[in-house]
């Protein structure tokens, strides 16, 4: 049986399961990081180390301990990460009965801690940091790091040494993205915005976004990723920056907001387009021109040296001069501009108010500053810029307009 598929204006229809016959692995064919920039890593968080008078930094199971060493490890009620001393390799924390595992992880060379499940391992990981023959006076924690794992170590060393959070360590190294890490995310961006594309073109009227959400997941598995995340929001439900609880179907003229991503190597991609499923009225079309022209303020506004701050000032002054907000009021900008992108899908830098830090080469982060009216609809135009040696550049190509947002 032949469904008959009623559409509005919008390219010529291919639906998901033809799109899905389409794409191929791609995530294959680029490089992961290596040893060597593992190695690397560390000696840049030493360095930094040394500077600030840490002696260790202790690692969770989280995209930090795998920034730094390679080895993923996933969550749970044992302890379980890594210890970075100032100076000297890596030490691997691991429940006694999970160090044949640990050992089939290890990349970058070091000792294995083990506890066996009557022992206490925040003592365990307290001793061997107090007996590391390295420089330093404080132990930094991993920000991921839990407060039932981060309160007894903490108690065990604090008479010792000061403790201290790692954010702005880590931080400084991650932000920093590298030729290798600005190519795999290119190639998540890339491949999302074929989702992106392959979405638009499979619309009809009554979908759902139940349907829409399936397909995205399942293209972003063809295309050899990880999904992350999808949300589908029709009409005035695209006002709510994080969607509404509940399925919806597609009407004629309807506004459609697709926010999605996926990972390769544990690179993030992130993506969201917001356009009309039908013919727009004049109100529509003026909602999204003015997001444009925010989006736009905001990547104009990204410069070397540039405080993040700044950026968001750009986006926000675009729809407060249009007499939107003020500030975070709605109808208007609800939220920061932006947040950095990488092995986390929100991560350092974030471009909000606040935020001195300068915009450096290598930095990458999304340029989303949303226009949200409730009641009608709401419109957000989200692509990822990384900065270059000589000023911001787009991982994708920016939406074409609110009728073909793809060109």
């Amino acid at each position: 049986m032949i469904m008959a598929v009623s559409r509005m204006s919008a390219p010529v229809y291919k639906s998901f399961e033809q799109s899905l016959s389409e794409f191929e692995n791609i995530a294959d064919a680029v490089a992961p990081i290596s040893n060597d920039e593992l190695a690397a890593r560390i000696a840049k968080l030493q360095s930094r180390m040394a500077e600030a008078d840490v002696k260790a930094v202790y690692l969770d199971t989280s995209t930090s301990l795998t920034y730094f060493t390679g080895m993923t490890l996933g969550a749970s009620e044992r302890l379980h990460g890594a210890v970075i001393p100032s100076s000297g390799a890596p030490i691997y924390i691991s429940p006694a009965f999970e160090e044949p595992k640990t050992v089939t992880l290890i990349r970058i060379e070091g000792d294995i801690a083990t506890w066996e499940e009557h022992e206490d391992p925040a003592l365990l990981v307290a001793e061997l940091i107090c007996g590391l023959d390295a420089k330093g006076s404080a132990l930094a924690f991993d920000p991921a790091t839990p407060f039932a794992f981060f309160t007894p170590i903490a108690a065990h060393i604090e008479s010792r040494l000061k403790v201290i959070g790692a954010k702005e360590l880590i931080a400084a190294c991650r932000q920093i993205k590298s030729a290798t890490e600005i190519a795999i995310i290119q190639t998540a961006m890339s491949a999302s915005l074929r989702v992106h594309k392959a979405v638009w073109e499979g619309l009809y009227e009554g979908i759902s976004t139940t349907e829409i959400i399936d397909f995205i997941q399942a293209a972003h598995v063809k295309l050899g990723m990880r999904h992350v995340f999808a949300a589908a929001q029709f009409g005035e439900a695209t006002a709510y920056p994080h969607g509404v609880p509940y399925a919806q179907t597609l009407k004629k003229n309807d506004m459609v907001l697709i926010d999605l991503g996926g990972h390769i190597h544990r690179y993030c991609s992130d993506i969201t387009r917001t356009y009309i499923f039908g013919t727009p009225s004049e109100r529509q079309r003026e909602l999204w021109e003015l997001e444009k022209s925010a989006h736009r303020a905001g990547f104009e506004a990204a410069r070397i040296g540039t405080p993040c701050e700044e950026v968001d000032a750009a986006a926000r002054k675009v729809l407060t001069d249009a007499g939107y907000g003020p500030d975070y009021q709605v109808p208007g900008l609800p939220h920061r501009t932006g947040h950095g992108l990488g092995m986390d899908l929100h991560e350092d830098p974030f471009i909000v108010r606040g935020n001195t830090t300068r915009l450096e080469p290598g930095m990458v982060f999304s340029d989303e500053p949303m226009l949200c009216v409730y009641g009608e609809c709401g419109v957000r135009l989200e692509d990822i810029i990384y900065m270059s040696e000589t000023g911001p550049v787009f991982f994708t190509e920016p939406a074409h307009s609110i009728e073909k947002p793809f060109g």
